[in-house]
């Protein structure tokens, strides 16, 4: 019997196999990206750390390293987030990404030019409203994943939502190999999505000195969920920064809050009045608090620490409790091409087990 892997997925996003690299602040760089789209996959760029002249010549360099689709990842409180969507509509992206949703006009002016919409979403009742602000598939990230995640499990999560939502549903949170990928399937989702697992490869730009301290953790428990960051929950590897920022009080947040603020002002060049506008929005919408809303606006200068400094013991290590069980930094080409195999062999293996 032939094994096909093909779903409603790769059909909407035009990719070879239902997997999804996802945008990581700092890692989701167009060599990833494009390695991804050139080994069978689906990569995002991050689009929410990045200012709008380097976002489209990094969409112009992914085109010049792959001629496979690939798309865009941005939130709603970013002070440029038009002008994101105008390079997504002008360079012919296939697709964003998004976790906050951009409102109903933009999700309109989106699919209108047939860019495809995937939220990511954490919570039944979120992918529900997604999918009535016209979200063309979602993406359901469990307790599991890495970064801002909620408290439900992957296998629990995905089978609310795929009973709940006709739109393709994307696994995420827990996945690193075929194995996963079969379960997902089995679980009724068309593909997954794996941001841990390709940030730990030899595409990913994150540094060496980071890249050591992802494989040095062994232990699931190490990679803890903390409100210590911007006062939602986050999980990471714990290391030096976390473990200060747990034992200090409310100012001490405060001020790496501000030095973070300052950091993002720089790096984007965004005014001072439209960071305290984004800022503002966010605290209206989601009921944080003053340190809460400027490090959630800025975390990413925090990240940068890591990812780009490569300094791991003084920025913040986003990761999945899959980053336990990594042992080695695969290229995407044999990353992709050996979870494909190991999910083509567990597939004819369960048929033979059902004839």
């Amino acid at each position: 019997m032939a094994i096909s892997l093909e779903t409603r997925l790769t059909r909407l996003l035009g990719c070879r196999y239902p997997i999804i690299q996802t945008a990581m602040g700092w890692v989701a760089d167009p060599r990833l990206v494009a390695a991804t789209g050139n080994a069978g996959g689906f990569g995002f760029l991050a689009g929410a750390t990045i200012e709008p002249a380097r976002m489209e010549d990094a969409i112009l360099q992914t085109q010049r390293l792959s001629d496979r689709p690939f798309g865009v990842n941005f939130h709603m409180y970013q002070a440029n987030a038009e002008e994101i969507v105008t390079l997504v509509l002008r360079h012919g992206v296939r697709a964003v990404s998004y976790s906050r949703s951009p409102g109903k006009a933009m999700i309109g002016r989106l699919k209108d030019a047939g860019v495809v919409c995937i939220p990511t979403v954490g919570a039944l009742k979120h992918a529900v409203k997604a999918v009535e602000m016209g979200a063309d598939a979602v993406t359901v990230q469990g307790g599991e994943g890495g970064g801002h995640t909620g408290s439900v499990p992957t296998a629990i999560l995905l089978g609310q939502v795929v009973d709940a939502v006709q739109v393709p549903v994307v696994a995420a949170g827990g996945f690193k190999d075929g194995r996963g990928l079969v379960s997902a399937l089995a679980l009724g989702a068309e593909g997954i999505a794996m941001g841990t697992r390709f940030l730990m490869s030899a595409d990913s730009p994150v540094p060496a000195a980071t890249l050591e301290r992802y494989l040095q953790v062994r232990d699931p428990a190490a990679i803890i969920v903390s409100r210590a960051i911007d006062g939602m929950p986050q999980r990471m590897i714990r290391n030096e920064l976390l473990d200060a920022l747990e034992r200090s009080g409310g100012l001490g947040r405060l001020l790496l809050a501000l030095r973070s603020a300052l950091a993002y002002r720089r790096h984007s060049g965004a005014s001072l009045a439209g960071l305290l506008a984004s800022a503002l929005k966010m605290r209206g919408n989601d009921g944080l608090s003053a340190a809460q809303t400027l490090m959630a606006a800025n975390a990413p200068m925090v990240i940068q620490k890591a990812m780009v400094d490569g300094q791991p013991a003084e920025g913040v290590l986003p990761a999945g409790q899959v980053a336990a069980a990594i042992d080695g930094l695969p290229g995407c080409a044999e990353l992709i091409e050996s979870i494909v195999q190991q999910a083509e062999q567990r597939l004819a293996e369960l048929c033979r087990r059902a004839s």
